[in-house]
């Protein structure tokens, strides 16, 4: 009865440490890195659409790679950038840029990395790997 009572134990200890690992809150870096994606996904999703004013094309490019350097000023560029201001989308692109940039200066400065400071690499869009079938 004894391995028995063992196993079981073990079992609850293995479940509740595999359901406090899912519910852990997220870190800097997760938020950071979700945020900057959904930044320029947005970003892309402006370009391309066809409703938008033609300012957008005006704007300077945000391809934000977290792992730059050079991405602090490339949000403070975009969010400083005096054009569209009469477009809504561009407005709410500008507000999640600064919020970005306010977590990487002030709650994340400490946890984050980086590892290149090559500013060209983020005038370029970076495009995903073409899956041969």
């Amino acid at each position: 009865e004894l391995p028995t009572m063992k196993m079981l134990l073990l079992l609850i200890a293995l479940l509740s440490a595999a359901l406090l690992a899912s519910a852990a809150p997220p870190t800097c870096y997760s938020r950071v890195l979700s945020l900057s994606k959904e930044i320029t996904e947005s970003f892309k999703e402006l370009q391309t659409s066809k409703t938008v004013d033609s300012c957008v094309e005006t704007l300077p490019r945000l391809y934000l790679d977290i792992h730059n350097y050079c991405v602090l000023a490339k949000l403070r560029d975009f969010v400083a950038y005096p054009g569209c201001d009469r477009v809504v989308e561009v407005n709410e692109l500008k507000e999640k840029a600064r919020s970005l940039y306010t977590i990487l200066i002030s709650y994340c400065r400490r946890d984050l990395v980086f590892l290149t400071d090559d500013c060209n690499a983020l005038e370029i869009p970076i495009s995903p790997p073409i899956e041969h079938s």
